[in-house]
This record gives C-alpha cells, sequence and structure tokens, in this order.
C-alpha cells in the first residue's frame, strides 16, 4: 500500500493510481520521499515470495500435485474471479471506465488482469511459482546445503542482468529473436523460494548472526534500492518508468539483498504462537489485497488534493488510511 500510494506522486499526468509508461516527479519533495517510502517498501512482493515457500516448500511427501493444485486454487482463485469482474464494472458507476473497457476488460478475464486492476500482476507469477512447487520439491528433499548454494549463487548473478545489459547490452544469448537467456532458468521468483528453503532447512546461523547479518543486508539493499530511484529521478522532467525503476523491478540483487536482510530479521522471532492480532489480520490479508485499490483513490483525493498534505505525510496517510 505504501508502494501503491507512492506511485500517485510519479505518475505522468493523466495517469491512474499506478504508475503508467511515464513518470514525472514534479518536485524535489516528490523525488526524495517516493525514493524513500516506495523504495524501502520494495521488499514487499519478494518477501511475500519467500514466506510463501518457506511455508509450502517442499510440498508435503503424502499429498500428490492435484491435491495441492486443489487447495491453493480453492483458496486464491474464486476470491481472485470475483474481483477481477468487481474492477471491471464497478468504476463505471463513477465513470472511471467505460463502457467498452468494460467489455473488453470482462472479455479478456481469463487472459489478463482488467484495466485498472494493474496490482493484479502479482497472482500471475504467485500462481506459476504454485504450479512448480510439486516440480521442484523432490529435488529440494534431497538437496545438499551446497547445491542448494549453488542454485542461489547462479540465481544471483541472474539478478544482476538488468544492471548489466543497460552497461553492456544483450549478454548469455539474449538477442531480439531470444530471449531465454542462459540464465533463464535460474531467473525469477523461482530464486526466492530456493532461498526460503535454505534458510529454513539448511542455515544453522544463531540469533546474534542472523541479526547482524540480516540487519546488514536489509540496510545495504534499501540504500541501493532508494538511490537507483533518486539520482534518476530528475523533477521537472519526464522519465521512462522501467528505466526510473530498473533497481525497483523485485528480481534485481538490491532487492534480494533487502528481503533476505529482512527476512532473517523475522526468523529472529521466537514465540510458540503468532499474537492474535497478527493472526486476524493475517486471514484479512488477502482481502485486503484485493480491494485495496478501491480504497486508495479515495484517500489519494483527501490526502493529496483536499488536505493538501506534504508528500512526507501524504504517503503514508493514504497507506495507513487504506489499510484500515
Amino acid at each position: 500500500m505504501l508502494v501503491h500510494a507512492s506511485e500517485n506522486f510519479y505518475g505522468a499526468p493523466g495517469s491512474t493510481d499506478m504508475a503508467g509508461p511515464q513518470s514525472y516527479l514534479a518536485n524535489e519533495a516528490d523525488r526524495l520521499w517516493v525514493s524513500v517510502y516506495d523504495g524501502f517498501s520494495r521488499m514487499s512482493v519478494p518477501l511475500f515470495m519467500i514466506v510463501s515457500a518457506f511455508l509450502l516448500a517442499p510440498m508435503k511427501e503424502e499429498q500428490t500435485m492435484w491435491q495441492f493444485y486443489r487447495r491453493r486454487a480453492l483458496r486464491i482463485l474464486p476470491p481472485f474471479f470475483v474481483f477481477m469482474i468487481l474492477y471491471s464494472t464497478l468504476p463505471l458507476l463513477w465513470g472511471q471506465i467505460d463502457g467498452a473497457i468494460s467489455a473488453k476488460d470482462l472479455s479478456r478475464i481469463l487472459l489478463n488482469f482488467p484495466t485498472l486492476a494493474g496490482h493484479f500482476w502479482f497472482m500471475y507469477p504467485l500462481i506459476g511459482l504454485y504450479l512448480f512447487i510439486p516440480m521442484i520439491s523432490p529435488w529440494l528433499r534431497k538437496a545438499t546445503a551446497g547445491e542448494e548454494r549453488f542454485f542461489i549463487g547462479v540465481f544471483l548473478l541472474s539478478t544482476c542482468m538488468p544492471y548489466l545489459n543497460r552497461w553492456c547490452g544483450e549478454l548469455w544469448g539474449q538477442c531480439f529473436w531470444n530471449e531465454y537467456h542462459m540464465l533463464w532458468n535460474f531467473s525469477g521468483y523461482l530464486g526466492y523460494l530456493v532461498l526460503a528453503h535454505y534458510i529454513r532447512v539448511h542455515l544453522t546461523w544463531e540469533r546474534p548472526r542472523r541479526l547482524v547479518v540480516g540487519a546488514v543486508l536489509m540496510v545495504a539493499g534499501a540504500v541501493w534500492t532508494i538511490l537507483s530511484f533518486y539520482v534518476q529521478a530528475v523533477p521537472g522532467e519526464l522519465h521512462v518508468t522501467p528505466v526510473l525503476e530498473i533497481g525497483w523491478a523485485f528480481c534485481t540483487i538490491n532487492c534480494v539483498l533487502l528481503t533476505t536482510g529482512a527476512f532473517l530479521l523475522f526468523t529472529c522471532i521466537h514465540r510458540p504462537e503468532a499474537p492474535q492480532l497478527v493472526t486476524e489480520m493475517s486471514r484479512l490479508s488477502y482481502g485486503m489485497y484485493l480491494m485495496h485499490i478501491f480504497w486508495l483513490g479515495l484517500w489519494v483525493s483527501v490526502c493529496k488534493q483536499t488536505w493538501m498534505l506534504p508528500t512526507v505525510a501524504a504517503i503514508p496517510c493514504i497507506a495507513v488510511a487504506t489499510f484500515v
């Protein structure tokens, strides 16, 4: 929600609640606080991936692939499709889309997310990870620590490729007719899955070491992620969003450092069970994810346009109000 609140402060004129193909920073305050709030929050997606993998991979040995798929599908797909329909229709009521866009979104529900539900992109790589867990589970059960470290090492190298592509151009088989480069099969969110398993099964560090290493990795990753945006985001100029957000892609080396550090800090929490508030919030979290964009736009208009809060206060206020 912090990420999406921040996007309202660097979207190009005429964009929706989500950042579009072009970005525009109005002033130095927007540049600074978007960089800080949004940059630090970029751990959100990979942190969810790593937590999911920590809990689900490898799948239980007595469970079949189809049982695993059925359980995952029943938990996530019905509400997902309900909200796909809602995002394709409800905005008609307040004039955010017209009938033609609504009809097109409804006709493409089985193909992709609706126009105003850009945050639903996340569901597709998550489902892809779920689809692959039964395939990789047998290897995870028998893989040694060294074998998993090799996989993680190659994954880390693949997360450097966005920077290498900018500085060195196409490499390792990349060209306009081939996107499947040498490290393709080690790249993407699968690396977070193996990393989660390695931390759970093979990492034997004591709590003090996890605290120190986790804090160092998180701070280093956060500084890198924040600066990657800040140094490019010159106010008053139109920017190409993918170029501006090069360090905010979730499978870049800096986001891996940020996420791994944060997750190592979480592993230092030793409790027999979670606090009741955390448990209840967890049960609500999927619904909050699905519907939050409906509310976020309302609070943007209140905090940014009606109350005219400064950016340093507006971004967290939008996020907190949406969360509540």
